[in-house]
């Protein structure tokens, strides 16, 4: 698994939990004690909005379905606040232009109910990560691929390879995210950025190209979930 290097022990990373569903906010909240976070509880957007001004979190973990106010709308209050915590949305909602009102709202990141713990565990340290909460000076290391943030140098089995500037983003994404399914909507988000408003095909030419290089001759390590995007994660 890629390696995390925290800039301060992980007690001292404090989650905000804004889910209406008792039993579901409480197993999220287990979930995240259990891996050594601090966490607030709130079960209305009403109530999120109060608790993230309230007190300095490092990450909201957001429902959208919430009576009163949406999180859609308790995400876009908190970023005209100046409140800039990374959200991860939680949502039963799977249609393309829902994830992508979550992302033009103020969203990081989304998990779509039902949802897998472990997974919404892997996605809040990952988001930790990209937003620089935790430290990336140490080396990403999957399986025998191994990514340096410092040199950008990317090596697999000790043999450098050769990537474009898109193809090491790309790469470095997959590899914050490793045993993630993350969908092609995430990876033109935090690979193209603003930079990008075209098709999603983009992203399987690149995944492509990224491939030749990284798995060619190799043990394959990017796959494809059909109708649900790539993870980096050797095929069982």
């Amino acid at each position: 698994m890629a390696q995390m290097n925290p800039t301060k022990p992980i007690s001292a990373f404090r989650v905000l939990v804004v889910e209406d569903e008792q039993s579901i906010n409480d197993v999220v909240a287990t979930a995240l004690r259990y891996q050594g976070y601090s966490v607030t509880q709130v079960l209305d957007g009403h109530a999120g909005l109060t608790e993230s001004v309230r007190a300095v979190y490092d990450l909201v973990v957001l429902d959208v379905m919430l009576p009163g106010i949406d999180g859609f709308e308790v995400c876009r209050r908190m970023r005209e606040n100046g409140q800039l915590a990374p959200v991860l949305f939680l949502t039963a909602k799977a249609e393309a232009e829902d994830r992508i009102q979550g992302f033009v709202t103020g969203g990081d990141d989304y998990v779509t109910k039902p949802f897998s713990v472990d997974e919404l565990v892997l996605r809040v340290s990952a988001i930790l990560r990209r937003s620089g909460t935790v430290a990336t000076s140490e080396l990403l290391v999957y399986d025998d691929l191994t990514l340096d943030p410092v040199t950008e140098e990317v090596r697999r089995s000790g043999g450098l390879i050769e990537l474009s500037p898109t193809e090491y983003k790309l790469l470095h994404y997959l590899l914050v995210n490793a045993g993630v399914v993350v969908s092609k909507a995430q990876i033109l988000v935090n690979v193209w950025e603003e930079d990008y408003d075209g098709s999603e095909n983009i992203v399987e030419l690149y995944v492509s190209y990224l491939r030749r290089k990284i798995d060619d001759g190799r043990t394959p390590l990017i796959q494809t979930k059909r109708g649900a995007g790539y993870v980096l994660r050797v095929k069982s």
